[in-house]
């Protein structure tokens, strides 16, 4: 294997790079997945769900992947917006549906609610189905050294390869993005997000709902049978300590601060934390390589768009090197690379910073953002235009997306 020059290595197989990887294949280019996990050890239990909004469904459709997910996945058809703050009136909301969609096609949704463990599951049987697909696994990522024409990559636990293209898909602690040097910038919100999966005892109707708090955003994302997924924002540790709690605990604060918003809850497993942060590479290219999902930025995750801006990479990166081998380019070389570059540098950026710009604006109480807030939730909720522009970008689904999250 060491004298086979690869055209893709991809490190890293998660979602965003099992897509990557799968959508590739499909493509005609002979790609190597590095997996650093052991295919014969037990999958580590993970208990995030994911909003895939209908354009990242449709590349996982794709991918072929979809029909893995079917019985397992919770349409979204709403996505609803509240301001918790303190107000004269009442607190002014928005409702994006799915026919804000303005789709040709009435089955299309604003996206489906997805378990972490199944995702990845549907994905690793994807790849190993995939004969022309080759995955090292398990096979752990050491440094990588550029030569004329390729990318000589050191693993531990694999013999070394050679690859026209590296793609750093390994997360927000992303190997390949240091070993390439590549610094990042960005901020701690000094903040947690709390998650859990809960019971309602109101129908949720496939409705995503969001609760905008002075201390930060409170979401219930909905699950098969009237469960729900939810995710609050809180003071850096008050999140781990309510995690900590015990269940009978942990529902009673629930309830007593937001059984209003969403009626009576009650657990459906073990709760959870995470540090709330934002992070931006500076570049998502150098020689020979290129970052995808968290490896180029960690976004708030407000609406559910950090994976899905992963997806959004992977569909811009599997169009450029596509239409690079369609036309004989190297799927390395600068020029190709500087087309993915502007391609999604610069509204990844600009998505992230906008997340980053709604959690400041929402997660307070002060009297002079109320009325800019309230403005722009009416403004959403009476023009319809600018709804469905948001509806649609959200979404996925404008015009000018790549081709893989296009219907078909």
């Amino acid at each position: 294997m060491t004298d086979h020059v690869f055209d893709v290595a991809i490190v890293g197989a998660g979602p965003v790079g099992a897509v990557l990887a799968l959508g590739l294949a499909r493509a005609g280019l002979d790609i190597v997945l590095i997996d650093s996990r052991d295919p014969a050890a037990a999958p580590a239990a993970d208990g995030r769900n994911f909003a895939i909004v209908t354009g990242s469904w449709r590349m996982l459709q794709t991918v072929g992947v979809t029909h893995r997910l079917e019985t397992a996945c919770q349409p979204l058809h709403g996505l609803e917006a509240v301001d918790g703050g303190h107000h004269i009136l009442s607190p002014p909301s928005v409702l994006f549906q799915d026919s804000d969609l303005d789709s040709p096609f009435p089955e299309d949704t604003l996206g489906y609610m997805v378990r972490a463990e199944e995702l990845q599951a549907a994905l690793d049987a994807a790849c190993a189905d995939a004969t022309d697909l080759t995955r090292l696994a398990p096979a752990r990522f050491v440094s990588l050294g550029t030569q004329p024409g390729f990318t000589s990559i050191t693993l531990d636990g694999a013999d070394p390869i050679q690859a026209r293209l590296v793609v750093g898909a390994d997360g927000m602690r992303s190997p390949v993005r240091n070993a390439l040097g590549i610094p990042v910038e960005g901020r701690d919100y000094q903040k947690s997000v709390f998650t859990a999966n809960v019971n309602l005892t109101e129908p949720h109707n496939g409705i995503a709902r969001q609760l905008f708090l002075p201390e930060g955003p409170f979401a219930t994302l909905p699950l098969p049978g009237d469960r729900a997924n939810l995710a609050w924002y809180l003071k850096r540790g008050g999140a781990e300590a309510l995690a900590a709690c015990t269940p009978a605990e942990i529902e009673a604060e629930l309830n007593a601060r937001l059984s209003d918003f969403c009626g009576p809850m009650t657990l459906d497993g073990k709760a959870g934390s995470y540090p709330l942060v934002l992070q931006i590479a500076t570049k998502i290219t150098a020689p020979r390589a290129a970052l995808v999902g968290d490896a180029a930025r960690r976004v708030n995750p407000l609406a559910g768009q950090g994976l899905n801006q992963g997806f959004r990479d992977v569909a811009a990166l599997i169009e450029v090197l596509q239409q690079a081998q369609t036309v004989g380019l190297d799927v390395g070389s600068a020029p190709v690379l500087e087309r993915y570059s502007e391609a999604r540098r610069f509204e990844g950026t600009a998505v992230a910073l906008a997340l980053d710009s709604i959690d400041r604006l929402f997660s307070n109480d002060a009297t002079l953002t109320k009325p800019l807030r309230s403005l722009g939730l009416l403004a959403a909720r009476e023009i319809g235009p600018l709804r469905r522009w948001l509806a649609k970008k959200a979404s996925a689904t404008e015009d000018d997306v790549p081709g893989s999250m296009q219907a078909w």
